[in-house]
């Protein structure tokens, strides 16, 4: 048992600084898993040496999808390790031969969480759950019904259903993205809509929005040249402001 403090810098680091360097990394097969099995932070930081113990050596590990699919939760909008997170989840949902139900089940809970996320967050999570229609078309059924249940109990899906196959998000719809698309961020409006028309088959480059800021946002639209508007003031009189209203005889606003 290792104080979180002290697993966060070692898992900082392992991926790139320690586990090139060994003659056998697989070695850190028991402390990886170990801490991928704590939760939180640690196991988004662990992520990062299991996908090369998974892609360079061989490493099975069983139950890995339902383990990152538990990792969804409100606070990876908000984290500090957010963009290497979504990063690493890109590259394990990158493989055509998922399940649809498995990718199904991801999209539907990044957009239940998308409704409580920042806009910086969300700029970024819409063009990611584009990416996975592209990628898996069978999970399209989710866009073709495209009235939500008028009553959220009504909705097929189990979100606090941890195993991705008894989800049944295959089910489900994305009302979710729908409600988005009034969102009060003029370009996550934007964004939503997308959905709302035929997706091009050229996926999204996300790359520049995994690290985008609250300041970033703030300082584009305060950079924004404003057109002009043209404007036309009247003085108001009598109280309902009209220019022949009765009650300005008998009524004023002083």
């Amino acid at each position: 048992q290792l104080p979180t403090g002290l697993y966060k810098k070692v898992l900082v680091i392992l991926h790139d600084s320690i586990l090139p360097y060994m003659n056998e990394p697989t070695l850190m097969i028991d402390f990886l898993t170990v801490a991928y099995g704590i939760g939180g932070a640690i196991s988004l930081l662990a992520l990062n040496g299991l996908f090369i113990l998974i892609h360079q050596h061989n490493l099975e590990y069983p139950d890995f999808y339902k383990k990152l699919y538990s990792l969804l939760d409100p606070s990876i909008y908000h984290v500090k390790y957010r963009a290497r997170f979504f990063h690493l989840l890109d590259l394990f949902l990158s493989s055509s031969h998922l399940p649809a139900y498995l990718v199904a089940a991801f999209i539907k809970r990044l957009s239940r969480l998308a409704l409580t996320a920042p806009p910086e967050a969300l700029l970024m999570v819409i063009p990611f759950i584009c990416n996975l229609f592209r990628r898996h078309p069978a999970c399209k059924v989710l866009l073709h019904r495209p009235h939500g249940p008028e009553d959220l109990s009504e909705d097929p899906y189990i979100m606090e259903e941890e195993e991705p196959s008894e989800s049944r998000a295959l089910e489900s719809c994305l009302w979710e993205i729908k409600s988005l698309q009034n969102h009060y961020h003029p370009d996550v409006a934007k964004a939503a809509a997308v959905l709302n028309q035929s997706l091009s088959e050229i996926e999204d480059d996300i790359s520049g929005l995994l690290e985008l800021s609250t300041y970033e946002l703030f300082d584009k639209e305060v950079k924004k040249k404003a057109a002009d508007v043209p404007l036309e003031f009247e003085q108001i009189k009598g109280l309902f402001g009209k220019k022949n209203d009765i009650f300005a005889e008998h009524f004023t606003l002083d």
